[in-house]
């Protein structure tokens, strides 16, 4: 996709938040070209109730990504919604939130997913640009790790370890792709562990965790009783979180993520450790990506 692209129509939708167990109404509207992805707090009675996707207004993530503006006004739990965004390659929306939180759905972005396709897409006549990685920069945060690599296919390379049966160690590759997302990563879904849960909603958290929007582990392994969507659907959803954190650097990353045991937190310290240093990455039109990659052609990276 070489043009910016947005919504055909209005969407709208309606669930609970993960964490604040809160019912929210979302609507989903076209905006104009270079406008970006744009969450607006309908409820507040604030001066500024828009808050841009952007990495730098990142300020918890806790189980979760939250951003909040200048004057206060945040959302939390965005990056499910952004994958679905960054995975089809939308570009400008404003989303509309009568509420804290972004509705969990199933867990995962697969309900996002088909309201956009349902929606449909248009493109605006206005280039599309990359962020291309032009040398490896790399981040720690206890004891997770991350890297970005130059690359001309973009892809996220991630691997988990948990001490527990069902999980324990996996490790997946995506190569990024509108059509790979939708059947590799979209229906992974969020996971917790039933031992853990007393202990999170006294941290204000997981209110509205249930079987409904959520993979649920205990003693005798998955208690959902429909399973697992995938053998490593734990890996893919850490892939599907990933890419929501990543596209708050306000464009598609054209390289390498790898990462080990990662979470919200160090997405976000690496997408600001890239974007700080300036001679990592450039700015490039993805119709000139296009032509570098064009079958029959040698790519340089």
């Amino acid at each position: 996709m070489t043009e910016r692209t947005t919504l055909a129509q209005t969407a709208v939708c309606a669930g609970i938040g993960l964490h604040t167990g809160a019912r929210v109404r979302m609507v989903l509207k076209p905006a104009q070209a270079g406008t970006g992805i744009v969450f607006e707090r309908t409820d507040l009675d604030v001066a500024d109730r828009l808050i841009p996707a952007r990495y730098d207004l990142v300020r918890s993530t806790d189980l979760g990504t939250t951003i909040i503006n200048a004057d206060g006004a945040s959302v939390s739990t965005v990056e499910h919604l952004m994958a679905a965004f960054a995975g089809l390659g939308v570009d400008d929306v404003l989303v509309e939130l009568h509420g804290p939180e972004v509705p969990a759905m199933d867990g995962s972005s697969m309900p996002f997913i088909e309201l956009i396709e349902h929606t449909g897409l248009k493109t605006q006549p206005a280039p599309r640009r990359a962020i291309r990685i032009l040398k490896p920069v790399e981040v720690s945060l206890g004891g997770r790790s991350a890297v970005f690599l130059p690359s001309l296919q973009p892809a996220i390379d991630v691997s988990i370890d948990f001490d527990n049966a069902v999980i324990g160690r996996q490790q997946y590759r995506f190569e990024i792709s509108p059509t790979g997302f939708r059947s590799e990563i979209a229906a992974a879904r969020t996971f917790g562990f039933r031992r853990e849960y007393e202990s999170l909603l006294k941290a204000g958290l997981a209110r509205g965790g249930s079987m409904e929007n959520a993979i649920v582990l205990d003693d005798e392994g998955v208690a959902n009783p429909e399973g697992l969507r995938f053998a490593d659907e734990f890996v893919r959803h850490k892939i599907l979180d990933a890419v929501g954190d990543l596209y708050l650097a306000g464009a598609p990353i054209l390289g390498l993520y790898q990462a080990s045991r990662p979470g919200h937190g160090i997405n976000n310290v690496a997408v600001r450790a890239l974007m700080a240093d300036t001679s990592a990455w450039k700015w490039v039109a993805m119709s000139e990506m296009a032509e570098a990659i064009e079958p029959g052609r040698v790519a340089r990276g």
